[in-house]
């Protein structure tokens, strides 16, 4: 190694490194702020306010808003799926998931808006909201086995129940805050046997997909610029 090489300046390039994992740390930590208060329309500028770095800095770390989206909420999308194997009976466990569920959008909008969307490009994300359907899908069955959830109880019914529950956290807000827990509790009651009626044909499962991949501020590459 020549003396040269050891000024090469690849020690140098450490701090550089740190500097950046600081930011973008600080950068999710402001996300979940923003998002948590604002739900998933906060402009990447309010973010980058929040965490006190350009937007410059922003886009360098987080390209797209998806992106930041998936980092932001992959930890809220594990405990999303780790509701459904709490230590209980079938019928109590679904029972206790869709509280759970619907207790996580109302303490935190982007939660709600992210329960409610689907996003292709944010692997981890969809990696664990297919991990929470699947392991949903196998205690519904589990629950109707016991007698204890109505037959007709489709997993689609699920999209239908958080979608329902983001409407009444986003009209009640400051004003009624629990107002979302009367109506999970008359959601869930109304889904144990015996049922008091039959229900409507349940929707096809494609088209509730697609009716979470509507357009929104999450789903463009980059709304803003970072000039």
């Amino acid at each position: 190694m020549t003396p040269g090489d050891q000024h090469s300046g690849a020690p140098a390039a450490q701090p550089l490194r740190s500097d950046a994992e600081r930011n973008r740390e600080r950068i999710i930590a402001a996300a979940r702020t923003v998002f948590a208060r604002d739900g998933l329309n906060a402009s990447m500028a309010s973010v980058a306010r929040e965490a006190g770095v350009e937007i410059a800095t922003m886009f360098r770390r987080f390209p797209t808003k998806v992106e930041l989206v998936d980092a932001v909420f992959v930890d809220r999308m594990t405990a999303y799926a780790d509701a459904v194997t709490a230590a209980l009976d079938p019928w109590h466990r679904f029972v206790g998931y869709v509280e759970t569920a619907c207790a996580m959008q109302a303490a935190d909008y982007g939660v709600a808006d992210v329960l409610t969307t689907t996003f292709p490009s944010a692997k981890a994300l969809e990696h664990r909201r297919n991990a929470a359907y699947e392991g949903m899908v196998e205690l519904i069955g589990r629950a109707k086995a016991t007698g204890r959830l109505r037959a007709d109880f489709d997993p689609s019914d699920l999209v239908l129940v958080h979608m329902a529950n983001a409407g009444v956290v986003n009209a009640t807000g400051d004003a009624a805050p629990d107002a979302w827990r009367r109506v999970v509790a008359l959601l869930n009651q109304s889904f144990e046997a015996p049922a008091r009626g039959p229900l409507p044909a349940s929707h096809d499962h494609d088209a509730l997909y697609q009716a979470m991949l509507r357009p929104g501020p999450a789903g463009a590459a980059a709304p803003e610029s970072g000039g």
